[in-house]
């Protein structure tokens, strides 16, 4: 799914896949371990998200998470939530030019 979107590259980080864009992390697989992820989101983001699914996005711990990092339990998140989520951290790490290129194709 993260690759799906536009520019989109996978790399390696701490020793779990990441997806990135403009260079930028906006998701990552197997953190905080196996069965989870996260998504870079904006703290207004991060709160819609939480409040929608409660069991499938849980802020991430400290400082980190009240500035939009959002873990995902895998198990519980249904693919729709999943490409939004996607969605929503690919556009606030997508550089202007970008972003701006392909508007109203990504949300």
């Amino acid at each position: 799914m993260a690759l799906s979107l536009p520019e989109a590259t996978e790399q390696s980080h701490m020793h779990h896949p990441d997806f990135r864009v403009s260079g930028k992390i906006f998701a990552t697989l197997e953190y905080p371990r196996k069965g989870w992820g996260m998504v870079t989101l904006t703290a207004r983001q991060q709160a819609i998200f939480v409040d929608a699914d409660p069991r499938a996005f849980v802020p991430a711990a400290g400082m980190w998470g009240r500035r939009g990092a959002t873990l995902v339990h895998l198990r519980h998140v249904t693919r729709h939530s999943v490409a939004r989520a996607l969605e929503a951290a690919w556009s606030t790490k997508a550089n202007k030019s970008l972003a701006s290129r392909i508007e109203g194709q990504v949300p």
